[in-house]
């Protein structure tokens, strides 16, 4: 399987000088003034309340061939926070499914494909900036949950850039084929699994795909958002 890119933000760090007297008056005053002139940055609106779901959470991935019903680990607490903040604030509306091979499994998060569509060279690459550690083995070291058929995981930097096998802050795929997969157990974090909808991904699996198995018209995530 190919290994996923992730690309990093990188931090900026401001200094800050220190006056006394007047001077710091008239450097709190003209900070003042640039706060009223700058426009005020608003909260992204949420879609729904990260903090009123249960333990194991359920959500409709709702992608333009149909809906996947997907749920929540409640033993991989990272994967199912980061997912859930970010469906909370309508990340992956738009994002399109880049990756695709029969057989195997269906790749999507990454936000390059909804904001750089003419920009296939870079789909795989993208993501929030961040990753999220590892939850694959339980502390007795056994491997906490295997690639099944509609299993839930997080795509990943190979090994050699990343030993400790962190996931994409953003990027998942959803196994088709538990056979062709099972490569993939203990290497790869499963956070999750398919309730309803396999037929779906069975669908999306199926479809004509072109160079790094694109899909050759896109399927794109309508929305994710939590069953009530």
């Amino acid at each position: 399987m190919k290994k996923i890119l992730i690309l990093a933000a990188a931090a900026s760090f401001v200094l800050f000088s220190c006056k006394g007297g007047e001077g710091n008056q008239n450097e709190q005053t003209q900070q003042d003034a640039q706060k009223q002139a700058e426009p005020e940055k608003k909260q992204p609106e949420l879609a729904f309340n990260p903090d009123s779901l249960g333990t194991e959470p359920q959500f409709d991935i709702v992608t333009t061939m149909g809906t996947i019903r997907v749920k929540l680990y409640e033993d991989t607490p990272k994967h199912k926070k980061n997912f859930i903040r970010l469906a909370s604030v309508k990340y992956y509306d738009g994002i399109t499914f880049h990756r695709v091979i029969n057989h195997f499994m269906i790749q999507t998060g990454d936000p390059y494909t909804r904001d750089y569509p003419d920009r296939a060279d870079v789909f795989g690459t993208g993501g929030p900036g961040y990753t999220v550690p590892a939850e694959i083995k339980d502390e007795a070291g056994k491997t906490l949950h295997l690639h099944k058929k509609g299993a839930l995981a997080a795509a990943r930097k190979g090994d050699r850039a990343n030993p400790e096998k962190a996931s994409s802050g953003s990027q998942f795929y959803i196994v088709q084929d538990a056979d062709a997969c099972k490569q993939l157990d203990g290497d790869y974090t499963v956070f999750g699994e398919t309730v309803s909808g396999l037929d779906i991904v069975d669908k999306i699996a199926s479809v004509k795909t072109r160079a790094k198995d694109r899909p050759v018209t896109d399927i794109k995530i309508v929305s994710i958002l939590p069953v009530k």
